[in-house]
């Protein structure tokens, strides 16, 4: 790609961010420059409600025992490491193949999050992720105030 080419696309990025990385961070995209060819990368979607936020990670053929989840200094990180040996043999044929998956996300969490109640799911091939809001940050009803 040319460099003229580059810099319209990079300035197009910063006046026009995605909501995600506004929100979020910019979930340290710079370290999957360096990710080995055989490692996935899942879909997400990030999902605001009125109490929580819930990030949707699609993995299916996963176990729940695969996933591990790190919360640092609200940045959640989302990773996983699977091996597949599947073995056959027969008199005139032997055949081995080895499957490794892997994968790691990024997300900068707002300063308005319960970082002690986030929780985790896993089902139908999907990890729920959680993330409770504090009492200050959850939307409120409307209050009409009466005037005296």
């Amino acid at each position: 790609m040319e460099e003229k080419t580059m810099i319209p696309m990079i300035r197009r990025k910063a006046m026009l961010p995605n909501f995600t990385d506004e929100f979020f961070g910019d979930n340290m995209f710079a370290r999957f420059f360096d990710v080995p060819a055989n490692t996935t990368m899942p879909a997400v979607n990030i999902k605001e409600g009125k109490e929580d936020f819930t990030i949707e990670v699609a993995a299916p053929g996963f176990d729940k025992g695969d996933f591990k989840i790190d919360l640092n200094n609200n940045v959640l990180e989302i990773s996983s490491e699977k091996e597949v040996n599947n073995e056959e043999s027969n008199e005139r044929l032997m055949r081995s193949e080895f499957q490794y998956s892997a994968f790691k996300r990024f997300f900068t969490l707002p300063n308005t999050i319960e970082s002690e109640k986030i929780k985790a799911t896993y089902k139908d091939g999907i990890l729920n992720v959680v993330i409770p809001k504090k009492e200050e940050a959850k939307v409120k009803p409307v209050r009409q105030i009466s005037i005296s």
